[in-house]
């Protein structure tokens, strides 16, 4: 019996290239913690959270108004025993039209039950999927992870007189 991987489905109103062009606009759903280009075929990109996970996507495919997929080439998730549990896992984005709208499914292939971080990563990816991809498509405004504050502390404290 073939493993179902990880998958989340939505249905809106815009065309097939808007959904396509908002999926490929990882920064304005996912996170402001993006480092490299995310939008040719070929490029290469780490997305990080805190020190909670880290992962580096390679794009390879896109097929404007259809497709998205990223390969996982590597991968820190500190929350779970096999820290690289994502590692050659792939991102998938299937888009269509059907019953008069424009589906999206997301699919990150690889990514089974059995895998320790299922439930957490489900409820994640959902959380983007469902809500900030969701409303950057619908509304253009996603809720990407805001970019880690780095606390700037003085190296010259002020002196009491």
């Amino acid at each position: 019996m073939k493993e179902k991987s990880l998958t989340h489905t939505i249905r809106v109103d815009q065309s097939p290239l808007e959904v396509y062009n908002a999926i490929t606009n990882v920064r304005g759903w996912w996170s402001g913690e993006i480092e490299g280009e995310t939008e040719k075929v070929g490029d290469v990109w780490t997305y990080r959270y805190k020190s909670l996970h880290m992962t580096k996507h390679k794009v390879t495919k896109l097929v404007p108004g259809k497709k998205v997929v990223w390969l996982v080439l590597d991968s820190y998730l500190s929350f779970v025993e096999d820290k690289t549990e994502w590692n050659g896992t792939k991102i998938i984005f299937d888009i269509s039209k059907k019953d008069g709208k424009t589906q999206v499914v997301f699919t990150h292939q690889g990514l089974y039950p059995k895998h320790q971080c299922f439930t957490d990563c489900n409820d994640a990816w959902g959380s983007y999927i469902k809500g900030s991809l969701n409303n950057l498509i619908m509304k253009g405004k996603g809720q990407p992870n805001p970019k880690e504050k780095k606390i700037k502390r003085s190296l010259t404290a002020k002196k009491k007189k």
